[in-house]
């Protein structure tokens, strides 16, 4: 088994991959940034140091720094968390290099499905249907002609990187050179290289994937499925599982999709398989290599803990859970809490939280790493919590979550909490009618959360004087 982990990440999945740690007997290294030095995850950590200043490719991203603390610690595994280097193939060399064990997949399978054109291109020789395509771009006038085939209107998208950073929508021929160079552009500046590939753009889907586990003992199960279809930017914001949309029929067709793929390419620890769903087919789109941020809900209705099996698959054993054994019970939701104003293009606001109360009672998990006091930084993204709430069915979990949503008060910053509020009350929600532009087509949204938080004002500020907040 391992015995000493450097977590080589922040904020609230640090203290999420220690817990898992503690509980397991494994003792944690914590590295941290100047700007991070008062942080919990810091605090929460058997041992920390210091590893930088502030900007993140200093810190976090500082590969002979993160493994040079990991040797003089003795830790014997580092584990990424996700972003950063999570799905980083050099890192994840290094560290084999090094003997070092990475918690996650081998460096191969990273560099395999960090492309996305090779990871389409591996999905399909494993019988996983993808979205029609090209997968190399080269020369214009080839590219016309497949996009004339395919049909406008069509999405491009850097080959390597995500968070939808680089994607344009094209809805014709005219705007195709300009926005084939525009996407080569930011994914050179963002990712270092500027291979970019074309889906066709379908219209109104959802967004529904597949946690899968894979052990070195030949074990591959998939933990069912997430639907992450509530996106802003194409960043997700609002997860739940299972799906309002996914029968049992469906949920046994994806489930041994995901399978597929993971065995086809030899893959090993905890990943999700990504699926686009439109007029009633499923498409593969990509696989992340990591644990996910919502990784919490299929937790919460499995009650498999995923970072212990990560630990477990790094440390050689097999799986703790066979394919037959996972059931659904209940359902689940996560709301990302941000430090950002949604009245304001959702701009971010960092600052220090003069006041923090979480939310509690029966059905309700906060993941998170402030405290109050804290100060929200400018240099990382603002995330403050994930707010995950559980319940018997669908609409057990959404009035747990508005209750929840009730009771969480922050003060010092703005939070996105009303637009979760506006969310949780919208009827299209409500029904279970999901699309990853569900906010774009929802017009009325910014005046049913002006409505809410006029609604709201007064009860929101007899619990501050409750807890004795001061703002």
């Amino acid at each position: 088994m391992i015995n000493k982990i450097l977590v080589a990440n922040r904020g609230e999945i640090a203290i999420r991959v220690m817990r898992a740690a503690r509980e397991s007997g494994i003792a944690t290294v914590a590295v941290y940034s100047e700007a991070d030095k008062d942080s919990l995850f810091v605090k929460y950590g058997d041992e920390a140091y210091c590893i930088g200043p502030a900007s993140a490719r200093e810190s976090y991203l500082n590969i002979p720094s993160i493994i040079k603390v990991a040797k003089t610690f003795g830790a014997d595994a580092i584990h990424p968390g996700y972003g950063f280097l999570a799905e980083n193939a050099d890192f994840a060399r290094v560290c084999e290099k090094e003997g070092i064990i990475f918690i996650g997949p081998s460096s191969q399978a990273l560099e395999l499905v960090g492309n996305k054109t090779h990871a389409r291109e591996a999905a399909q020789a494993a019988g996983v249907p993808v979205v029609p395509g090209i997968n190399q771009c080269s020369d214009l006038a080839e590219i016309e002609i497949e996009v004339e085939k395919i049909g406008y209107p069509v999405i491009i998208k850097p080959s390597d990187g995500g968070g939808g950073i680089g994607m344009q929508v094209v809805n014709r021929k005219n705007e195709l050179k300009r926005s084939l160079e525009m996407s080569s552009t930011i994914a050179s500046r963002a990712f270092g290289k500027g291979d970019v590939y074309i889906e066709k753009y379908l219209q109104h889907p959802r967004h529904i994937e597949v946690q899968v586990l894979a052990d070195c003992h030949g074990n591959v199960v998939h933990l069912c499925e997430r639907e992450c279809s509530i996106q802003r930017m194409h960043n997700k914001l609002v997860e739940e599982a299972p799906s309002p949309i996914v029968t049992p029929e469906i949920r046994a067709e994806m489930g041994r999709m995901a399978v597929d793929f993971a065995r086809k390419i030899d893959y090993r620890g905890a990943g999700t398989v990504e699926f686009i769903y439109c007029e009633e087919r499923f498409y593969f789109i990509e696989m992340n290599a990591r644990v996910q941020v919502e990784h919490t809900v299929t937790e919460m209705v499995t009650g498999v803990d995923i970072i212990k099996e990560q630990l477990r698959i790094a440390s050689g054993l097999p799986l703790s859970i066979a394919q037959e054994e996972v059931k659904i019970n209940g359902w689940s939701i996560e709301c990302r809490i941000n430090a950002e104003d949604p009245f304001n293009n959702f701009a971010p606001s960092p600052g220090a939280l003069k006041a923090y109360r979480s939310p509690g009672g029966i059905g309700i998990r906060v993941d998170s790493g402030v405290y109050n006091g804290f100060v929200i930084s400018p240099y990382y993204h603002p995330m403050i919590s994930k707010l995950i709430a559980w319940g018997r069915d669908r609409d057990e979990v959404i009035a747990r979550m508005k209750r929840a949503l009730y009771e969480y008060i922050i003060v010092g910053v703005k939070t996105n909490i009303i637009l979760h509020k506006a969310i949780m009350e919208n009827p299209r929600f409500v029904s279970g009618d999901l699309y990853t532009d569900f906010l774009s087509l929802e017009k009325d949204l910014t005046q049913d959360m002006l409505q809410i938080q006029e609604r709201d004002r007064a009860s929101v500020e007899r619990l501050k004087e409750t807890f004795k907040f001061i703002s």
